[in-house]
């Protein structure tokens, strides 16, 4: 059974993510704080970052906590902002781009475990 456990903000580490410049990643809960099931990560993407098509193993849930960009899922494009919600089903082609001059902030879930990216050409 898993224990309650508080993080403070203070105590996340963000890293750049390889696959895209502008892009950073915290992990604010995930299996190695004790969490079962699911991971939550909070992601930044600077002005003028692009995040390449990709796809991901298991599916994503996000909520945009700040800015807007533009989101590709499959053929589509969407104009997302804070409050909105996105579901990435696995195995869907999608990207990001943020054409403003404000950064944009998400918090991502994921189920544990390996979420392999497979950048497209």
């Amino acid at each position: 059974m898993a224990e309650p456990l508080i993080r403070s903000g203070d105590d996340i580490e963000y890293e750049s993510v390889d696959a895209a410049d502008g892009l950073e990643r915290g992990v604010l809960i995930d299996e190695s704080h004790g969490a079962p099931n699911f991971a939550i990560r909070r992601f930044t993407l600077e002005a003028g970052a692009e995040v390449p098509e990709h796809t991901n193993e298991v599916e994503h849930e996000q909520y945009v906590l700040e800015g807007k960009y533009v989101v590709g899922i499959g053929d589509e494009e969407h104009e997302v902002e804070a409050g909105d919600s996105l579901l990435i089903p696995a195995g869907t082609v999608h990207w990001y781009r943020n054409e403003g001059d404000e950064p944009g902030a998400f918090l991502c879930a994921v189920p544990n475990g390996d979420d392999e990216i497979e950048l497209l050409e």
